[in-house]
């Protein structure tokens, strides 16, 4: 779709490090979740490998979780404009339906922590921590973890604005707060980088976009060599797959894959494809899966891949979006989170989810507003992976 929120003038910021914006955040902050003691933001180690011969790796999301963590929207200035209340009654929606299965955190901008807690309920945690929007797939920590699980660390890439499109300096910052409030170790990475720009299979492979992770508005002083050598070192992986693209007109992200491609198990893939000729995504679509059809992953086993051709497109506040994807959704042990457009296609797509997760229960979860914003489900959580 054509870019629906308007940035705003870059700003300067003051400077202020990391290790010192977390401290100062989270003097305050509430009882920690899913790990240890808020107290870590007074000491964040860095480590990008664990002990002896069992290396940090990016778990696949199929994996046990031990929560996830989210964000509240509060700024009309950041792009919601009147949509505000839509995008929280949708956030506060999909916060209720993934705690149903595991402990969700949300991060709320400090003076807007009660708002968030009376519209997510008692079963979602909230804590103060400046954020500038809701997107934690992209702005918190990357998560890895060793073979055994006995150790767990959060990657810190940088965090732009998808290319200094939108506001970003408190997001680029979450990742302290999130570590911090986990007891985790958090491990700076100087790189560009959205988390739904690239899925892991947790076994080697990792699948990404040229047309997101070569874009210049995010790390122009890279080749794609260096880019590729930064993702295989970080997430702990031996292969990218390279896509050619994201969906049509996804000017916001620049072609991320989770609107277009999902891990449903080793070696095999949800893909988006388009069945109609003459839709600007027929052609794109179809590049992407012969891409797949002639590769292999980590492990040498070829893919198999299952098609979506549901992608409902409609008009929201005058504008038509194009980019509202079923693949953009979010695995519990016991559930798939499902955006929804409330359109006809919702229901062929439900039932499809039904058949691929036969073990899980399919939740419906209204993502229209979200959709409009550039984005989903998945771009609105951040999956932490369970320790030993």
């Amino acid at each position: 779709m054509h870019l629906p929120r308007i940035p705003r003038p870059r700003i300067p910021l003051p400077h202020m490090t990391r290790r010192g914006f977390g401290a100062a955040a989270l003097a305050a902050a509430a009882v920690p979740l899913l790990g240890g003691p808020a107290s870590a933001a007074r000491n964040l180690p860095s480590a990008t490998r664990a002990a002896g011969d069992d290396p940090l790796h990016a778990p696949a999301e199929w994996e046990p979780h031990s929560g996830c963590v989210m964000a509240w929207p509060w700024d009309r200035t950041a792009g919601w404009g009147g949509l505000l209340a839509g995008v929280q009654a949708e956030i506060a929606g999909i916060a209720k339906a993934v705690a149903r299965f595991e402990p969700v955190l949300v991060f709320a901008e400090p003076g807007t922590a009660q708002q968030a807690r009376e519209q997510c309920g008692s079963s979602v945690t909230v804590v103060e921590y400046p954020v500038n929007d809701c997107w934690t797939r992209d702005t918190a920590p990357i998560f890895v973890v060793n073979g055994a699980r006995t150790q767990r660390a959060g990657l810190d890439f940088r965090f732009n604005g998808w290319g200094e499109k939108y506001p970003f300096d408190k997001d680029d910052l979450l990742p302290v707060g999130v570590c911090a409030q986990l007891g985790l170790p958090r491990t700076p990475v100087d790189m560009v980088l959205e988390g739904g720009a690239v899925l892991t299979d947790g076994q080697g492979t990792l699948i990404a976009t040229e047309e997101c992770l070569l874009h210049p508005n995010r790390n122009p002083g890279m080749t794609r060599a260096q880019i590729e050598a930064a993702l295989l070192a970080s997430y702990g992986a031996r292969k990218v797959i390279w896509l050619p693209y994201g969906l049509y007109h996804d000017d916001i992200t620049n072609g991320h894959v989770d609107l277009v491609a999902a891990c449903l198990g080793p070696a095999r893939l949800l893909l988006h494809t388009q069945p109609d000729p003459a839709h600007p995504n027929h052609d794109r679509m179809a590049a992407n899966k012969a891409v797949l059809d002639a590769s292999t992953d980590a492990c040498g086993r070829r893919f198999q891949v299952v098609e979506m051709h549901h992608q409902p497109q409609f008009r929201h506040q005058g504008l038509t979006v194009e980019t509202f994807s079923y693949t953009n959704y979010y695995l519990t042990s016991g559930s798939v989170v499902v955006p929804t457009a409330g359109e006809p296609a919702d229901a062929l797509a439900l039932a499809q989810f039904a058949t691929l997760f036969p073990g899980r229960e399919v939740v419906a979860a209204p993502a229209r507003t979200l959709a409009w914003g550039g984005g989903g489900v998945h771009c609105v959580t951040q999956h932490v992976p369970a320790g030993a």
